[in-house]
């Protein structure tokens, strides 16, 4: 005996995908610049040191004088002897004016003017100490700066940016079907 059947027959649908991934490209291009700088300006004033050395002393001291110097000293010195010697003489004079006043005036004079004074002297240093005098003035320095700001010019430059959009493509891989068969069936 033959038992009527049914056969089915399915085959399921399959999709496929092709995906495309999406690209970006970023260019930057540099920003123009443009810098000017002028150079500070700079002023300097000066005033020289000045050193002065007076060894007029020293010189003195070794006496290697000035021929100013030594007139003036011997012009000085011989005034004084003078003055001394005519009070001198003037003081003899008046002792001799009184001799009858009594004394011998005559030798006791004679016997001063035959000495001679002694000369004192203690240790000496030539030339004295201290006797160079230096005085120094320092220079004075004075700067003075002028600065100029720095100009700038900034042109940035857009970026170029390129954009592809991915894809993605579905399709039927397999198509689905459906087969049905009767079997044994008699009509």
């Amino acid at each position: 005996m033959r038992i009527p059947q049914i056969r089915i027959e399915s085959v399921t649908g399959q999709i496929g995908m092709r995906t495309t991934h999406a690209t970006q490209t970023i260019e930057q291009p540099p920003a123009v610049l443009q810098i000017q700088q002028l150079p500070a300006e700079m002023q300097i004033e000066r005033t020289p040191s000045k050193l002065t050395i007076d060894q007029t002393k020293a010189w003195e001291d070794m006496n290697l004088k000035s021929i100013p110097r030594l007139v003036e000293e011997f012009a000085q010195e011989g005034r004084s002897a003078a003055l001394e010697g005519t009070a001198r003489r003037a003081e003899e004079g008046g002792e001799l004016m009184r001799i009858e006043h009594g004394g011998n005036p005559i030798p006791v004079l004679a016997k001063r003017n035959s000495e001679r004074t002694e000369a004192l002297f203690n240790i000496g240093f030539i030339p004295s100490p201290f006797s160079v005098k230096l005085h120094y003035e320092p220079s004075v320095l004075d700067i003075q700066w002028t600065r100029h700001e720095p100009v700038i010019e900034v042109e940035p430059q857009k970026p170029i940016i390129g954009y592809e959009p991915g894809k993605v493509d579905i399709y039927m891989e397999r198509e689905p079907s459906l087969k049905i068969e009767f079997v044994n069936v008699e009509v």
